[in-house]
């Protein structure tokens, strides 16, 4: 299966400065797909380089006038900006010129533009973001973490669906394990959603685990965190601030005298290795799941290796099916709750 993925390049805090290195430097890595750059020629061709006209190129640039701010509400991105490289981006995975597309853009007029556009999967009612955590083994995938404030139980069965299948796909777990996260792990536990939400998930053919608490998360219970929006979110906050605090207070500990300074030079070694494992950079793109299309979100202000993740988290989901995979599962759902009822 060809896979091309279409690529934002005018959004973001930094914009073609940033994903266009990271476009090419995704290329260089995936020799088997291809990527179309979207958004003003003359800020993009001299930054493409030769590899625009190189034999059989795998690069070309698609045409786009306008740029959604990061600040403009997505009303006003949707209706008034029709040919911005975050719309055209979009527009090129519903024809079918790309398979999948990133943006580093304005995260509200993503999500309103992509389900405008691409319109929700059979039997999704609501689609989710979905980011991939760091763990103490490797990595679990949460959602949702900001799209739904108010979930019902079946939405947050829809949620298990839709990661397992995620995955599955970039990970190629056979049954992933899916866990509620709760304020507890017994089944009595939890409001009257995720009590009916644990039923449901329980009930179907996911591996679901049981409920999990926010400390698994990161010890890596499950494959699949699902939660709502609003408690996904804080939790993603709160972990963003953790993490910016313990390198702050290693900072002022590491440079309080001669004496810390040489010990944090012995330490170098140990502390490069632990910034590599703890790299928010190599976890960068959230997939907007539950459209007809691969949509992933990039941080606003990654850097080029940072964004360079996000295209490769494109890539896989679409080399992957991960579109097929989620509708055959809700599908197969549909048909266990039919048989049920």
């Amino acid at each position: 299966m060809s896979v091309t993925v279409a690529v934002d390049c005018m959004g973001g805090d930094h914009g073609p400065s940033v994903t266009v290195p990271a476009a090419l430097a995704f290329l260089r890595a995936h020799p088997a797909i291809h990527v179309i750059l979207v958004g003003r020629e003359e800020a993009l061709e001299p930054l493409a380089g030769g590899m625009l006209a190189e034999p059989g190129a795998r690069l070309r640039i698609h045409p786009a006038s306008e740029v959604v701010g990061m600040d403009e509400p997505p009303a006003v991105a949707m209706r008034a900006k029709k040919d911005s490289s975050m719309r055209v981006a979009i527009d090129l995975v519903k024809n079918g010129q790309a398979q999948a597309a990133v943006s580093a853009g304005n995260t509200g007029a993503l999500m309103a533009i992509s389900r405008f556009v691409l319109k929700m999967l059979p039997g999704i009612d609501r689609p989710a973001i979905c980011f991939a955590l760091p763990t103490v083994g490797g990595h679990t995938y949460a959602l949702d973490l900001g799209a739904n404030i108010d979930c019902t139980a079946e939405h947050l069965l829809q949620f298990g669906i839709m990661g397992a299948m995620l995955a599955s796909a970039i990970d190629h777990a056979e049954r992933p394990t899916v866990g509620l996260l709760n304020i507890g792990s017994e089944e009595i536990k939890g409001n009257e959603v995720t009590k009916k939400a644990a039923e449901l998930l329980r009930a179907s053919s996911l591996n679901f685990y049981g409920n999990v608490e926010g400390d698994d998360i990161f010890k890596g219970t499950t494959d699949v965190v699902v939660c709502d929006g609003f408690v996904g979110n804080v939790a993603l906050k709160s972990t963003e601030g953790l993490a910016q605090m313990l390198a702050t207070f290693l900072r002022e500990e590491f440079s309080r005298g001669p004496l810390s300074k040489l010990m944090a030079l012995a330490a170098l070694p140990a502390l490069r290795r632990f910034k590599g494992r703890a790299d928010h950079r190599r976890y960068n793109g959230a997939v907007l799941l539950g459209l007809r299309g691969v949509v992933v979100k990039s941080h606003g202000s990654a850097d080029a290796f940072a964004f360079e993740q996000a295209i490769a988290r494109a890539g896989d989901a679409a080399s992957n099916r991960l579109i097929e995979r989620i509708t055959d599962k809700v599908a197969a759902a549909t048909g266990e709750n039919r048989e049920r009822a």
